[in-house]
């Protein structure tokens, strides 16, 4: 069991908890920063791999692999200042941003909150980022990750939404060797107005021009196009309208879901704006994964994001019909273990249920 186990971490909780939210993220990013160096020397009590958790998406010339199917869900490592460091965690792969054009500040702070006893997080930050341009450099001086590596792009928060596709594009040219795939938000609470590019006519332009344009940039540069997703909200319109939408718009996949600003589950003081995740969102964001690979079956790859604390969250998605699964705010209260843990007990669960790899046990529910 490694230093840095479930019991360890639970009871360094208190410590971390003990200080403001955005504080405690910005010391842990830092820790994982400064311990890269050295993750040669603890990467093996984390890692983890198993033939059936190995997943493959994508159609014809365009795939992509995966070692195993839990990622980092965009928003931990916005700037992607620690990726070789999550990556030595056991992920299979990691989103970073979400990312916008130019530099902003995000919304005022305090803006992330914390709720312990439900298992959740409220964050009202509002596309913190240094910017695209600096996302780019810090990614090519690196080295390369082993894992695929998403990139979440959005737009500034000072550009309408009629403008809005001039800046998905240039986040998509700035970046687009770096990427393994694209995730397009659209989603976010927290930038005013965003939600309002869910509308299919709108949502339509906007996708298809950016699938054109990593089409062209494809041929231009050569090889094969990123993937292409986009991240959707649990409250607005239908997950099948939007499923549909990015299907014609000729996108790969759909990430589900985004935060809510539904406040059920959740005390009375979490009434302020802001995004909520965790447990309260779990069963929601599962609802809308079943009703996606009901409608669309496995014509777009999903992504499950929502309130997955443990092996039987994760499966719980799969079975609803989730390739691949990510994870933010479980990661804040569960510590560094729980990527493996997760695997163990994905692995003993297709066991169990005679599945011979992760893809037996997509939608099987």
């Amino acid at each position: 069991m490694s230093a840095l186990s479930s019991p360890f971490y639970k009871g360094l909780r208190p410590l971390l908890f003990s200080l403001p939210p955005e504080l405690a993220h910005g010391l842990g990013i830092a820790a994982l920063r400064w311990a890269e160096p050295f993750r040669g020397l603890w990467s093996g009590f984390f890692s983890f791999s198993h033939p059936r958790l190995r997943v493959r998406l994508g159609t014809g010339n365009r795939t992509l692999s995966f070692e195993n199917p839990v990622g980092l869900a965009a928003g931990l490592d916005k700037d992607g200042e620690a990726l070789h460091s999550f990556e030595a965690l056991g992920f299979g792969f990691m989103e970073v941003g979400t990312v916008t054009p130019r530099p902003q500040p995000g919304n005022p702070k305090p803006r992330l909150y914390r709720f312990p006893d439900e298992g959740a997080l409220v964050n009202q930050m509002g596309f913190n980022n240094r910017g695209a341009i600096p996302l780019a450099h810090r990614l090519a001086s690196g080295s390369r990750l082993a894992v695929p590596l998403g990139i979440n792009i959005g737009k500034n928060k000072d550009t309408s939404n009629a403008e809005a596709v001039n800046d998905y594009l240039s986040c998509l040219e700035t970046l687009y060797s770096r990427a393994s795939f694209f995730v397009v938000n659209v989603s976010s609470p927290n930038t005013p107005g965003l939600r309002d590019l869910q509308n299919p006519a709108d949502l339509a332009h906007l996708l298809r021009t950016l699938r054109e344009k990593s089409e062209a940039l494809a041929e231009e540069r050569g090889g094969q196009r990123p993937l292409l997703f986009v991240k959707i909200s649990p409250d607005e319109l239908s997950p099948e309208t939007l499923g549909e939408t990015a299907l014609k718009a000729g996108f790969d996949g759909v990430v589900a879901v985004n935060t809510t600003k539904d406040r059920r589950g959740l005390p009375f003081d979490a009434s302020r704006e802001g995004g909520a995740s965790g447990r309260p969102l779990k069963k929601r964001a599962t609802e809308v994964i079943r009703r996606l690979r009901k409608a669309m079956g496995d014509r777009l790859s999903i992504v499950g994001v929502g309130g997955i604390f443990n092996a039987d969250d994760a499966y719980e998605k799969i079975l609803a019909g989730a390739s691949l699964v990510e994870v933010y705010t479980g990661f804040v209260y569960e510590g560094p273990a729980m990527v493996q843990n997760i695997l163990k007990g994905l692995v003993k669960r297709l066991t169990k249920d005679k599945c011979a790899s992760l893809a037996d046990a997509v939608g099987k529910e």
